[in-house]
């Protein structure tokens, strides 16, 4: 629990991931681009005092992740959404099963997402249902910018995909985070376009559709699709850090945010190790509009709260307790946790 001026909050991380990309693990140039294009967001982006040295930001490890997450970083709760890039690293980039298994030591404090590509087929999809029994799948991260042999990308609307999201509904695996953000080199910037979570969202309303990265640099685009679907919502991984760099960016960002989609569909997330959640928890806490960008309302305490943690735990039923909930939470709801409100919703838009 992070405490403030009397305020107190509780954190959950929705975007975290343990990752190796030493040389060793390194399959061809594209992984070396790749950690290096992590390594210049993280650099330019973050706080002097917050910058790692090269060598270290490669790989953390498990012990490192819980000192950086919870015992330094002020988080209650963290997520893991790992990325596969099979095709740039010998044993994937994301660690799945070290950090599955720390997940399992820590049931508490971490829970554990998984992947699927469309493109791997039937066999695909017999993974998936293996995975969800063993890992007790609530939620899975899709890059739908991964290489995969010839193949540089793939549509959320694909007609495989379609059969992955109904094992998906089938299988209880009810959040679906999808990268949809800036692009990271060497892939291609168009394969992370948000147009295609609109056909989704639409198709399987009884899926939460989590758009990491708010869809930027497509921010309007997905206000739009975000406010027409009510099971899509926002995740501010890699938006969150110009709170520091471009305060009326992110400024900015808020407030189109809460406009359109308001306080109950956007979540916090560091993607550590991108970066460290302490500086962006605190940031946020101490964040307000400016005073003359009034087309934005002021962010109050408890939309913080909400946007912080409460929106998170209850995607994913985390125990919060009593004194540091948001008591108007349940009457805003408006996911397709209940499936009806959806109709509800779209003709109050």
């Amino acid at each position: 629990m992070y405490s403030k001026d009397g305020n107190d909050y509780f954190v959950v991380d929705a975007h975290i991931a343990l990752w190796d990309a030493r040389p060793e693990n390194q399959l061809n140039v594209q992984g070396k681009q790749f950690i290096d294009c992590f390594y210049d967001y993280h650099r330019n982006l973050s706080p002097e005092s917050e910058v790692w040295g090269y060598e270290e930001y490669l790989y953390q490890g498990g012990e490192r992740l819980m000192r950086d997450v919870f015992a330094d970083g002020i988080v209650d709760h963290a997520i893991f959404q790992p990325a596969r890039l099979g095709e740039f690293y010998r044993n994937g980039f994301g660690q799945t099963e070290e950090a599955f298994a720390l997940a399992q030591a820590h049931p508490d404090k971490l829970t554990y997402n998984h992947y699927w590509d469309p493109r791997d087929g039937e066999a695909g999809l017999d993974k998936l249902r293996e995975n969800a029994e063993r890992m007790h799948l609530k939620g899975v991260k899709l890059y739908t910018a991964d290489w995969h042999g010839d193949s540089r990308g793939w549509k959320l609307h694909d007609p495989m995909a379609y059969k992955y999201f109904e094992a998906c509904r089938e299988l209880g695996i009810r959040n679906i985070h999808i990268h949809k953000g800036p692009t990271i080199r060497p892939l291609d910037r168009d394969a992370f376009d948000v147009a295609d979570v609109d056909h989704v969202a639409t198709d399987f309303t009884d899926l939460n559709f989590i758009v990491e990265h708010v869809g930027l640099p497509r921010l309007e685009d997905f206000c739009w699709i975000a406010t027409q679907e009510p099971n899509v919502y926002g995740g501010l991984a890699v938006a969150i850090p110009f709170i520091h760099t471009r305060p009326r960016y992110f400024a900015q960002i808020m407030g189109e945010l809460l406009y359109w989609i308001g306080e109950d569909r956007i979540l916090f997330s560091s993607d550590y190790a991108l970066w460290t959640p302490k500086w962006l928890v605190e940031k946020f806490v101490d964040f307000q509009i400016p005073e003359d960008m009034t087309e934005y309302a002021p962010i109050s305490t408890d939309q913080k709260r909400k946007v912080l943690g409460l929106n998170a735990a209850e995607l994913y039923d985390i125990p919060v307790p009593e004194n540091l909930r948001v008591a108007e939470a349940d009457a805003t709801d408006t996911g397709p946790r209940d499936p009806d409100a959806a109709d509800k919703n779209l003709a109050m838009a």
